[in-house]
């Protein structure tokens, strides 16, 4: 019925453009008589057809806007109706799931879409938002913008090397310094690999065929429970960590260790989560076959870009190697525009900061300052992320559902932005933590709920950068757990006018603002007062506000 609806909506409003072009052309065509039987005033006969085309232009313009913004919202509505309906037949009457952490009273659309937890994630085939998006031109020249101030980065950066030193200067000091040591980070992450591919699914498979025949299921399960805790902290948790700081790897290449060690804890958890229940089921039922998922679908499910487990997946028809060459194109493209932000804008900017003793009016400054390269790397690490990365890998595996964000630049609320930044990480934290928290204790407990998924997210966002930095300076957690927090119960889903977006996107600016001045501070401060014998209070406690340096 609701998709009926919409059908006529859309009928009726085409029905009503339609007339409405009549009777301009009817109007027009008035317009045309008149002056064909006009036969002297011609000059004034003109003056009137000019005027009134301009009246009848200016109309349409002003019934354009409107025509065009209630026709698309209609269709959205009618598109994402016939989605849900469709995938509620193929999974048994549930309904496709809205992803949210958070379960308002008002929330009640959420709530009618969101599937029953037995089922969980749905996925379904469809393509990232930027893909349909860059289809539009308006939308694609943005896209070339950022090209052309790409190479206007080069060019200066070319310019500014020519005229101090007299030759074109082609080094990249700054990244071959970030990524070095690149041979420790690939055997470090084949020795995570393969201790991810065997140990979870041989300690899985082992429970689950010795459960149904032990007579003791209670220590059987303790046991197993026990080995995989440890695999997690001791193999997963400890180990990388401890080659990272043996090792004194620098920045990128402690990021890319340790986002992959969080990444494969994070998919390990989700194969155990969603396949344990199975078995307990089929022992429930004392069924003679035991639901153990085959090697290869565990190994397709550790490359697949999706943090929640299943047996298939929809899958594309073929892979498009073009497609692929060009988001991974795209991936390196991003990579030297950042570095071009910190070689052009960031590094000159805190380098010499620290000349002057730590003060509000310093930090200001460098807080505004931090604005635009702020911005920039937000965008920068959205796009070569989430759109190009994970899409180039989806593409190669011939997974078919690509919805790794949604339209998050629209949003008018923080738990909105929450929900459709990171859908992958989303869907991890609502499902293993959130669902899996209320159904341990008790559903009552929602604010509760809500309050650790916000306290593991910003523990672990704070684990990466302290050790990829090699120091702790909790700026994101307090941003994160507190300001975050309180502004999604402020600007909540209630929000809906404009000027909620840009009071969201003015935070969002300002935020990353507030990360990059603090931490490159901190960074620059620990280069040029080191300490010959710092304890373990010296890691923790900011160097940037008692160091100053001169030349």
């Amino acid at each position: 019925m609701v998709v009926g609806e919409e059908k006529m909506s859309v009928r009726k409003r085409l029905s009503k453009s339609s007339n409405h072009a009549e009777e301009e052309e009817e109007d027009q065509r008035d317009c045309a008589e008149e002056s064909q039987e006009a036969p002297s005033n011609g000059r004034v006969d003109l003056k009137q057809l000019i005027s009134k085309k301009i009246k009848l232009t200016a109309e349409a313009e002003e019934l354009k806007p409107f025509f065009m913004k209630e026709v698309g919202s209609h269709f959205d509505d009618f598109v994402t109706n016939l989605i849900e309906k469709s995938t509620s037949l193929d999974n048994g009457g549930c309904t496709l799931t809205s992803f949210s952490i958070f379960e308002g009273d008002n929330n009640h659309r959420a709530k009618d879409l969101r599937a029953p937890p037995e089922h969980g994630k749905i996925f379904v085939t469809r393509r990232s938002v930027l893909d349909e998006l860059f289809e539009v031109d308006h939308i694609r020249t943005i896209y070339h913008m950022f090209i052309a101030l790409l190479i206007l980065f080069i060019l200066s950066t070319l310019a500014v090397d020519y005229i101090d030193e007299g030759r074109l200067v082609l080094e990249f000091n700054l990244m071959s310094y970030a990524f070095g040591k690149l041979t420790v980070v690939l055997w470090t992450w084949l020795t995570m690999f393969l201790c991810t591919l065997t140990v979870p699914y041989f300690l899985f498979q082992r429970w689950a065929r010795g459960y149904h025949r032990t007579s003791h299921p209670v220590v059987h399960s303790f046991i197993h429970c026990f080995l995989f805790v440890v695999f997690q902290i001791g193999v997963l948790g400890l180990g990388p960590l401890y080659v990272v700081l043996a090792y004194t790897l620098p920045p990128a290449s402690r990021c890319i260790v340790i986002l992959e060690q969080i990444r494969f804890i994070m998919k390990t958890h989700s194969f155990v989560r969603e396949n344990v229940p199975r078995v307990l089921n089929s022992a429930k039922e004392k069924s003679s076959t035991v639901p153990v998922p085959t090697v290869n679908q565990y190994l397709y499910f550790l490359f697949a870009p999706t943090l929640i487990y299943r047996d298939s997946y929809p899958r594309t028809p073929t892979v498009r190697w073009g497609y692929v060459t060009m988001q991974f194109a795209q991936v390196f493209g991003c990579l030297f525009y950042v570095y071009y932000v910190f070689e052009r804008i960031c590094t000159p900017l805190f380098r010499n900061i620290k000349q002057e003793p730590f003060s509000a009016r310093v930090l200001i400054l460098c807080i505004f300052n931090s604005i635009l390269p702020g911005a920039l790397i937000l965008f920068l690490t959205f796009f070569a992320f989430l759109h190009c990365w994970l899409n180039a890998f989806a593409e190669m595996l011939r997974f078919g559902d690509r919805m790794f964000y949604k339209d998050w630049w629209n949003s008018t609320s923080y738990s909105n932005y929450y929900r459709t930044w990171n859908v992958v990480v989303h869907d991890w934290l609502y499902y293993y933590a959130y669902k899996d928290f209320l159904w341990f204790f008790t559903k009552r407990l929602r604010a509760v709920a809500m309050l650790a998924v916000f306290a593991v997210s910003a523990t672990v966002h704070e684990y990466a950068l302290a050790v990829s930095l090699s120091f702790f300076y909790p700026v994101l957690f307090v941003l994160f757990m507190f300001f975050g927090m309180a502004f999604n119960f402020i600007v909540n889903d209630s929000r809906k006018r404009p000027i909620w977006n840009v009071l969201m996107w003015t935070s969002l600016f300002a935020g990353n603002a507030v990360l990059l001045c603090f931490y490159s501070q901190e960074w620059y401060a620990r280069q040029h007062c080191p300490l010959k014998n710092p304890t373990f209070l010296d890691y923790i406690r900011p160097r940037s506000w008692t160091c100053r340096y001169v030349f």
